[in-house]
This record gives structure tokens, sequence and C-alpha cells, in this order.
């Protein structure tokens, strides 16, 4: 098989490149094997298996102890992460798509105070405003003796949110399943009523069908078990209070940050896809007297998904990787504890390969389902 000048020449200059890097690699590998020799450090990911030694201030999902592994300490910081990050997506989206709608309500005062919101928000660094989230929390919030309630049983102090919550019963677990149940049988119906739509023109009121299966699946083995109900009240009990649930200043300051921001940018994305429609639809869903609320979430909405999906998993990707500025308030996420263990265990690379390794799973996990959504969502155009 013989190959002209010019593809030999290419194929040279791609196995020196190749080459090269390889090259590069060997001698940063053999540099830090050879420093970590000398100051008798050992490399690998035993440490995992040793005790930790320090306690979190937050395992809400994992039992942890200051006996426990350093594997057990990483994963309690990993699922702080997630905390986080989840309960910023869905605020963040609901907070940005009202927001950027807003900009382009026909009402002047709401889209200008909608434009005030994005231009302060997306120019502030997200760092100041988590210190400014947090100092409003723990500086100027009442102790819990003198702790605001603005509604019974919730109580605002600088200790942070304490909320009532339900006990647990073995019904809860079963409405769980429920709910998922309700929640694939109300896809299905939605996926069985376009199809229906396709064939015969008429439409089901799909969305309130998938709203009573949703809601009324776990609501019957709610009422099957008797509606076992019982809360568990937030008490003043010494300097601090006792029962319910408590967010604390840390973990409100980094989810109040994190939303507040990245709905910023959100707005902005849609608004622009909003924008990207072409005017004759809104025109198309007036003549056909659809109310405005009404033609944007059935016309113009499905169609801007299409321009706004791609910049709206930078968003997502964003704000789960920003999650790692906890560490300056001292919300115990994954990068802070990863740091204590570092610091104790002297296992720097290992500590940091474990952090990228992370991140990197989660983008690519949800770069991977937006694309997929997007998939869903992008116009299919006729086929020649």
């Amino acid at each position: 098989m013989s190959f002209s000048p010019l593809r030999r020449r290419a194929l040279l200059y791609q196995a020196g490149l190749v080459l090269g890097v390889g090259l590069v690699l060997w001698f940063f590998v053999s540099n830090t094997v050879q420093n970590l020799d000398a100051r008798k450090i050992a490399s690998g990911f035993g440490f995992l298996a040793r005790e930790a030694g320090f306690e979190i201030g937050e395992t809400t999902f994992i039992p942890y102890g200051a006996a426990d592994t350093y594997g057990r300490a990483l994963a309690v910081g990993l699922a702080n992460t997630f905390r986080v990050a989840l309960a910023g997506v869905v605020i963040a989206t609901a907070l940005g798509t009202l927001i950027g709608l807003a900009r382009l309500s026909p009402n002047w005062l709401v889209a200008k105070l909608a434009a005030v919101y994005v231009e302060v928000m997306r120019n502030v660094p997200l760092l100041v405003q988590l210190f400014f989230w947090y100092a409003i929390i723990s500086e100027n919030l009442p102790g819990p003796r003198e702790a605001a309630s603005p509604l019974p049983g919730v109580f605002l102090s600088n200790r942070g949110i304490a909320v009532p919550v339900p006990i647990e019963h073995a019904a809860y677990w079963w409405m769980g399943l429920a709910l998922v149940l309700g929640l694939a049988a109300a896809i299905g119906f939605a996926a069985w009523a376009r199809v229906r739509q396709a064939a015969t023109g008429e439409q089901l009121p799909s969305g309130w069908i998938g709203f009573a299966l949703i809601v009324g699946a776990p609501l019957a083995v709610f009422l099957a078990f008797g509606a076992p109900l019982t809360w568990s009240r937030p008490e003043l009990s010494g300097f601090n209070f006792a029962g319910g649930a408590v967010l604390t200043p840390e973990f409100a300051a980094l989810l109040a940050g994190l939303s507040i921001y990245t709905a910023a940018f959100i707005a902005e994305i849609v608004r622009a896809g909003v924008l990207a429609v072409d005017k004759g639809q809104f025109e198309a869903a007036d003549s056909l007297g659809l109310p405005r609320r009404r033609a944007m979430r059935l016309v113009i909405l499905p169609q801007a998904l299409r321009v706004i999906v791609p910049p709206l998993t930078s968003q997502y990707l964003n704000l789960t990787k920003n999650s790692s500025l906890a560490v300056a308030i001292g919300y115990p996420d994954l990068v802070s504890i990863a740091n204590t263990t570092m610091n104790q265990t002297g296992q720097a690379i290992e500590g940091v390969a474990i952090i990228m390794a992370v991140f990197l799973t989660i983008s690519l996990s949800i770069s991977a389902f937006m694309n997929w959504y997007n998939r869903r969502v992008a116009l299919k155009g006729a086929r020649p």
C-alpha cells in the first residue's frame, strides 16, 4: 500500500505529535513519582479505607461519624453537592423562566424590574453574592431565642431555617413508589394522547389527567394507610432548635446564591428563545383567539425550546461546577471534604483526581441528558 508524499508527511507530523505528547506525559509522571518517593508519600487510593477522624456538619442522606472512613466522608460530600445542585437547578429554572417572560411583558414596570434584576445579578460576582447571602443569614438574623416566625412552625434565626417535617412512616415508601408509577403512567398517557390527536384531531386533557395520575396515586396510598401524618416540629431547646429539620446558613446561602445568580442567565436564554420564534407564530395564535398565556404555553415555548435547550445545558453545568465555591462559606461539599482529606493524608494527587473525575462524570451525564431532551423537542422538518 503506497502513500503520496503529502500523505506520508502528514502521517509523520501526526506520529511526531503523538510522540511529543507521550514524552511530556512521561516526564510529568516520572517526576511526580520521584518526588513522592523522596518525601516518603505513598501513592494510591488505599487511604479511602482509613479512619477519617473528623466530623461533618451536614449528613442529611448518609449517616457519618468521625470513626468512619475517608471514602464515606467523600460520599457525604458528594451527596451534599448533589443536594444543592439539584435544588439549585429546579429553582433557577423556574425563577429564570419567570424573569425571562417578565422581560417580554407589555407591562412597562414589570419588564424594567426584570431587566434590572438580570443586569444586577449577572454583573455581581457569584462569590460576592454568596458572602452577601451568608452575612444576611448568619449575622443579621436574630438568635434562636428571638427567632422570627413568618409561618406557624417555621423559625428564621442565625442558626438557619427550622421547619416542621413529617415523622417517617412505612406508608411514605409506598407513596414514593406510587409517585414513580403515576409519573410513568402520565408520560405514557401523554404519548398515547399525542398519537391519537395526530390520527383523529381530537385533543384530550392530557395535562389534567397526568396531574391526576401523579397526585392521585400517592394520595390513594396515603389514604389506604389511614392518612398517617404526624409532624416533628422545631422547638427551642437550650441555645438551638430541636426537632423538625434545619436548613443551615451555609446551605441556605449557597442555594440562594447559585439559584439567583444562574436564574439571571437563564432569563436571558428564555427571552432570546422566545424572540427567536417568528412573529407570524404570535399572529397565528392571536388569529385563533388563544389567550396570551395559552398561546405562550402551546405555541411559542415549544418552538422556543430548540433555541433555549443548548445554552440552558451550559448553565446547568455552570451551576453544578460553581457549587465548589461552597468551601468559601463553609458548606461541606465534595471539594471542601476532599481538601480536608488531602490536608490530613497528603494524598493531593489522588484527591484532585477524585474531584476531577466526579465533576467530569456529572458534567457528561447532564450533557447527555440535555442532548437527549434537545433531540426530543427539536422541530422535525419534512423529508424531501
